[in-house]
């Protein structure tokens, strides 16, 4: 939570500025946008649920790629914007044991993660806008386990919030390139098996911090 808190004031601190007294927004900023992502991605238990031993890292790293499409409005000096983005990530993390009574090989890798939302920004000047965004998003863990000779193949569904802050900056007419930081957390999962069972919704404490570049188009 700390993480959400603290993109929040970096995000208001911003927008407060007396160099974001703008009268308009640059219309090139406004209407329908697309743009591809890549970036870090990084996934761990939440406050609730971490070890707290030092130097035990139980972060999953992996490099984040997907895409996203928005819509931009202007109103007065502000903007406000609703968008959607599916990406996926190559996090994976693996664990050898030697008990041959429990699963001896277990594997997590990130999955597919939605996000919807909305973000709200103002100019710093006619090229730059800085803006903040939060809303919903759902990812899969996909977990892996065997112990030689029966493996099992399952999926963890979770269901979270988001908040962020970025910067974008329009590059001529109809294309812009952007950075941002987000940050995660999943409150709800359920377990998904391959034959399509699924268990009930139970309570989980995951964070997720994300630091995102994007290059776009505007129509």
């Amino acid at each position: 939570m700390r993480y959400a808190i603290a993109a929040a004031l970096v995000a208001s601190t911003a927008f407060t500025a007396p160099a974001l007294a703008q009268d308009q927004v640059n219309p090139v900023f406004t209407g329908p946008r697309i743009a591809v992502l890549g970036g870090y991605d990084g996934i761990r238990p939440g406050s609730s649920e971490d070890s707290d031993v030092e130097g035990d890292d139980q972060t999953v790293d992996g490099f984040l790629y997907g895409g996203e499409i928005g819509y931009d409005f202007a109103f007065g000096g502000a903007l406000v914007g609703v968008e959607a983005e599916l990406t996926d990530s190559t996090g994976k993390v693996e664990t050898n044991r030697v008990n041959p009574n429990t699963f001896g090989f277990g594997e997590v890798s990130t999955g597919r993660d939605i996000y919807v939302g909305a973000r709200v920004g103002a100019l710093v000047d006619p090229s730059t806008l800085v803006y903040a965004k939060g809303g919903y998003t759902n990812t899969r863990l996909n977990v892996l386990a065997g112990d030689g000779e029966t493996e099992l193949d399952t999926n963890f569904n979770l269901d979270g919030w988001r908040l962020g802050a970025g910067v974008e900056r329009a590059i001529g007419t109809n294309t812009f390139a952007k950075l941002e930081y987000r940050y995660s957390n999943y409150e709800q999962a359920r377990l998904e098996y391959p034959d399509g069972a699924t268990t009930g919704r139970f309570d989980v404490d995951t964070d997720r911090h994300q630091v995102v570049a994007g290059v776009g188009l505007r129509f």
